[in-house]
């Protein structure tokens, strides 16, 4: 147990020092994440909201799709955007590979699900009336979708959260594509992983304890978003 506590003592040192090499880690990895949840918000809501409000053939098969890719592996997603970006690949030209942009792609395709998947379950939750109410009343389609955004305001940002969250604790893909490069891809889950493979367990631990604050204090953030909403 005395390496949990020095892992936490290192994690506390390494923040009020301000270590350089940890600040530029953190920062590329709430960089790369923030972009990957973003591209996956306005990728997944409004596919999500087609999904929920619009009914057509193969709306079920497209919803299977989205609920499976919720559990996608991510060492799949890496590979599948390995071999797309390899030199050999469809995508290779464009040299992508081992680069931010990898890490974003890889981490889009497993975040996106999770945004459609939770969307669409707090769409459908609300009261169908609603959107005849709606419709009614005068309101235009778009003037619609934007109410029931509002009114599903909650767990849509709980189905933000979740895509954060399932970008930025992603290391198998980001690994595959990502290449871990010391002050160019390598980020908090790639680096831990690193230091638990030379038997460093202490940084390791202090990494990990770094990883769990940010993602704290960014979900603190969106919760105290959330919650404040609902008071109101």
């Amino acid at each position: 147990m005395d390496f949990i506590l020095d892992g936490i003592q290192e994690a506390i040192k390494l923040l009020l020092s301000l270590d350089e090499e940890v600040l530029q880690i953190t920062f590329l990895s709430l960089q790369l994440s923030g972009i990957a949840t973003l591209i996956s918000l306005l990728i997944g809501l409004p596919a999500g909201t087609l999904l929920a409000l619009r009914r057509f053939r193969t709306q079920r098969l497209w919803l299977t799709v989205a609920n499976t890719g919720m559990a996608l592996p991510p060492v799949v997603v890496g590979l599948v955007v390995a071999l797309m970006l390899w030199r050999s690949g469809p995508l290779g030209s464009l040299g992508l590979m081992y680069s931010p942009t990898a890490i974003v792609i890889a981490q889009v395709i497993i975040a996106t699900p999770v945004m459609i998947g939770l969307t669409v379950a707090a769409l459908q939750q609300l009261d169908p009336s609603l959107r005849l109410q709606l419709l009614g009343l005068g309101a235009s389609p778009t003037q619609m979708v934007w109410i029931l955004w509002k009114e599903a305001r909650l767990p849509l940002l709980a189905a933000l959260m979740a895509a954060f969250g399932a970008a930025i604790s992603e290391v198998g893909a980001v690994l595959m594509v990502g290449g871990n490069l010391r002050g160019y891809t390598r980020v908090l889950t790639s680096a831990i992983v690193l230091e638990t493979g030379k038997g460093a367990f202490v940084p390791a631990i202090a990494l990990g304890v770094i990883l769990l604050l940010v993602a704290f204090l960014i979900n603190l953030g969106l919760t105290l978003i959330q919650q404040g909403k609902r008071a109101n």
